[in-house]
């Protein structure tokens, strides 16, 4: 099972679309997940239609109408793994103890708001993933996303992405080495 991350996309703010090489992947993705910040319902619109399974929550910049729509909190049940995904886990210091003592029963748990890529496993097992922002890539030296590969009887192999911004061709000799 193949899974694609993603958050914070803050359209139309932060870009007009979303990068071709983050399109291109959720034609890959068997579920793609989104941790919040979407800021326009178009964006949950054109994932809703693009993938096989979307899998979002709302952030701190979702208005009404995209929390009409999405929970604070979600849960699923992925190749064997119980994934949950939230916008929001606080600061860095302490997020693994946190985010362990909040949500026992997971596995995995994905987040955004930061806008920066992370990838701890906290104390107990609990694997925290935030795939940072294809769009709005803050103090980070690109924009990214995440892939999740899931296989039976093995650890879930996490991979981060660089991505070119909207509108740029993609170049494979920027992505950063696995």
């Amino acid at each position: 099972m193949r899974l694609l991350l993603m958050s914070d996309t803050h359209l139309p703010k932060r870009a007009r679309r979303l990068p071709d090489g983050l399109l291109a992947r959720v034609a890959d993705a068997d579920v793609v997940i989104h941790a919040g910040d979407w800021v326009d319902v178009a964006t949950l619109d054109l994932l809703q239609e693009r993938s096989r399974r979307l899998i979002g929550v709302y952030g701190n910049n979702d208005g009404p109408a995209l929390r009409a729509r999405l929970p604070e909190v979600a849960r699923a049940e992925l190749g064997g793994l119980r994934f949950g995904v939230v916008h929001e886990t606080g600061p860095a210091q302490g997020r693994e103890r946190r985010c362990a003592a909040r949500f026992p029963d997971l596995d995995v748990l994905v987040f955004g708001h930061s806008h920066i890529p992370w990838d701890t496993t906290a104390p107990g097992g609990l694997r925290l993933l935030n795939p940072g922002s294809p769009t709005d890539r803050r103090r980070q030296p690109y924009p990214t996303c995440m892939t999740v590969e899931i296989s039976q009887n093995r650890s879930p192999v996490v991979e981060l992405h660089r991505l070119d911004p909207p509108g740029r061709p993609a170049r494979p000799d920027l992505v950063p080495p696995p």
